[in-house]
């Protein structure tokens, strides 16, 4: 919990990731409207890059550790680092410390990954945020994406969150917590495994009876989203950042009906 007897206001790198800077950047601007909301000053390293998820599921490890490394000297001075997406905030808080074991910047890595954390996880954990003031006349269902939930232990966060939001009711599908079957590489190697895995899910989303699917992962989010367009449902697709800041008068995510 953030210690209220300073008065300087902590000050945030957003790690804005690779898929909110390429196809949702109102993910971001939302994101950035929180954190100031909660009383965060809020930078955008322009040196940032990938988290470098991709090339190290792949086995990559050299160029992950390029990527770490340029990653970690982006965000140098920063009380914390955070990123709208569970994902990324797990390969950076998890997985960079054990890319420079027994090295120099080895040490270096774990400080830079205790200051990580994923967007809603850190408003409500860190800052201490309760409620926040926004409207949203409808009814949603929530997702758990794998890496926020196992990896970060996110799930009652969004939710308290969403409960204070005007006119927003929660419906709760049937197994929020199974994987929605992209998994990065996973749906690129094994397609026939993937549309297996979200074609179940996409039918515990509409049994939930919701007009909205949210989730906090946008690679989630579009796979899902995916999957429900071409299954001819209407339901509309955001990220939970984008409901939470009010600032949902944009496009759902995968072209749903408004």
């Amino acid at each position: 919990m953030l210690d209220t007897k300073t008065n300087s206001a902590p000050k945030v790198g957003l790690f804005v990731t690779c898929l909110v800077d390429l196809f949702r950047p109102s993910v971001g601007f939302a994101a950035v409207k929180l954190l100031e909301d909660a009383g965060c000053v809020v930078e955008v390293p322009p040196a940032q890059t990938c988290c470098g998820q991709p090339a190290y599921n792949s086995g990559d490890r050299e160029d992950t550790r390029a990527i770490a490394r340029n990653t970690i000297e982006a965000f140098e001075g920063y009380d914390y680092i955070v990123a709208p997406s569970g994902s990324c905030a797990g390969m950076l808080k998890k997985h960079y410390p054990l890319l420079f074991k027994g090295e120099a910047i080895e040490q270096q890595a774990v400080e830079f990954s205790n200051k990580v954390h994923e967007l809603v996880s850190f408003l409500v954990d860190v800052i201490g945020v309760k409620s926040v003031s926004a409207r949203h006349e409808g009814s949603v269902t929530y997702h758990d994406s794998c890496s926020g939930l196992r990896e970060l232990r996110i799930r009652s966060q969004p939710r308290a969150l969403l409960s204070s939001v005007e006119g927003l009711e929660i419906r709760e599908m049937k197994e929020a917590d199974v994987c929605c079957g992209f998994g990065g590489t996973f749906c690129v190697k094994y397609p026939d495994i993937s549309n297996a895995i979200v074609g179940k899910k996409t039918q515990n989303i509409r049994e939930s009876g919701a007009d909205t699917l949210l989730a906090g992962d946008l690679g989630c989010l579009m796979n899902m989203a995916g999957k429900l367009q071409r299954e001819g449902s209407g339901m509309k697709v955001r990220h939970v950042a984008e409901v939470l800041a009010g600032m949902d008068d944009t496009p759902p995510i995968g072209g749903g009906r408004n």
